[in-house]
């Protein structure tokens, strides 16, 4: 198995906590056009496949979705680092990382713009050298083009990288671009979901990822 070199992580859930802030826009969103508002379990399954598919599955069959996805849209941006944190011992375990000598690269359905602020305010201390949001006519995750975009960009190639996500969805990125890949239970899917898409590594706390990754 050929040394990992590179790190690409997905975001929300995986390395940030952005629940309360993704879900008080919605919330907001939602109460403009008269809509309910899911519960933390429900947008947890709602989260992970871009903002639009997000206001859809909220909206469902009750409302105008581009309406609604409009208003989150301006919610949201309003006030995108409100609550979200780095989940604890996150810090810690990108610190060893990088006195390994990884160098690391960030790939989110977010949009481009928010990834992009997100880990300016958030990730300066550690070497994000790649950082992808969700773009105009750039296919979503799981297709592997903006993986392997931010494994050209990285100067690394993709069997040397490893991508680390909380969902199905990163689990199976990672391996269409033929990456290690590296399931982290801690973020807005169930464990189960993980350990049905069949990760390469499993980690139920950051501190694990050190001893997945330096292999």
């Amino acid at each position: 198995m050929a040394r990992i070199r590179a790190v690409i992580f997905d975001l929300d859930g995986t390395l940030v906590d952005s629940l309360s802030d993704i879900g008080a826009a919605l919330t907001t969103a939602l109460t403009q056009h008269g809509l309910p508002v899911p519960s933390v379990e429900q947008l947890k399954a709602m989260i992970g496949e871009g903002a639009r598919v997000l206001v859809e599955r909220a909206v469902g069959e009750r409302g105008d979705v581009a309406a609604v996805f409009d208003s989150f849209r301006a919610a949201y941006r309003a006030r995108p680092i409100g609550d979200t944190r780095l989940y604890a011992g996150l810090a810690d375990a990108l610190d060893a990382l990088t006195a390994a000598g990884l160098t690391f690269g960030i790939v989110s359905n977010k949009p481009h713009d928010l990834t992009r602020h997100l880990a300016e305010r958030l990730f300066a201390a550690w070497p994000f050298a790649s950082v992808y949001g969700q773009r105009p006519q750039v296919p979503l995750k799981p297709d592997p083009t903006v993986a392997l975009c931010s494994a050209d960009e990285l100067g690394v190639a993709p069997e040397r990288c490893a991508f680390v996500g909380d969902s199905a969805i990163d689990v199976a990125t990672g391996r269409a671009a033929g990456m290690r890949t590296v399931g982290v239970t801690w973020g807005f899917r169930p464990r189960h979901e993980l350990v049905t898409a069949g990760p390469d590594a499993l980690c139920d706390a950051p501190d694990e990822l050190a001893a997945a990754l330096l292999v």
